[in-house]
């Protein structure tokens, strides 16, 4: 079977919302305000909570990795007791997903976020079962970029990974492919798509009623 591969924040859904409210509930506890905003910071958002933690620390003048350490756990509680509250997915990205199972791919998602966190999150906004797998941040004993979890979530598909390719939106998820590979599409609609192009995948998508098209061409048809 062939497989398509999702990264999860910043491409099937715009997390940076809940995540920027998450780190700036950081900030407060350290008495110094909502550091971080949506109109600025979604593109760090969108790379996970130490990134943004060390954003805001610098932006202070009190960066400090211990700081970004002792604070990040924090940071997971607050995000995790309201994941949902500002994350929208996508247009397009389940009709995308939908069609792709149709065509007979198997379809997962593997992300940088901690697993348990990304199975509460599909589950609320109510698709978790559009995949057939999901491997996160802390599912194996590396992550992204390291191929190990692509491959993994291409396995619990029950793909060939040396059939599947990678929908993503950041450098890590190029890498990630690259260094299993196979190949990658970059989606130019997040914070960071204009970045994109620079990262030489082997296609850009701008509109998700334009993957499955792409996906035939890059791994061909599951017959």
């Amino acid at each position: 079977m062939r497989t398509v591969i999702f990264d999860l924040d910043g491409t099937l859904a715009d997390t940076s919302g809940d995540l920027l409210a998450a780190a700036n509930a950081c900030f407060r506890a350290m008495g110094a305000g909502d550091v971080l905003h949506p109109a600025t910071d979604a593109a760090t958002a969108l790379r996970g909570g130490k990134a943004m933690l060390t954003l805001g620390l610098t932006r202070l003048g009190r960066m400090d990795a211990a700081l970004v350490e002792r604070f990040y756990p924090m940071l997971l509680e607050a995000y995790g007791a309201a994941i949902d509250h500002h994350t929208v997915l996508y247009p397009g990205a389940i009709e995308a997903v939908e069609e792709l199972g149709a065509l007979g791919y198997g379809v997962g998602i593997c992300t940088n976020k901690p697993e348990a966190l990304a199975e509460k999150l599909m589950t609320s906004l109510g698709v978790r079962g559009a995949f057939g797998a999901l491997v996160g941040a802390d599912t194996l004993t590396v992550r992204k970029p390291d191929p190990a979890p692509l491959i993994e979530t291409a396995r619990r598909l029950g793909g060939d990974p040396r059939h599947t390719v990678l929908i993503g939106d950041s450098v890590t998820d190029r890498e990630t492919a690259r260094s299993a590979g196979v190949p990658s599409v970059l989606v130019t609609f997040g914070p960071s798509g204009e970045d994109m192009a620079a990262l030489h995948p082997e296609a850009l998508l701008d509109d998700f009623g334009d993957l499955a098209a792409l996906v035939q061409r890059l791994i061909g048809r599951n017959s």
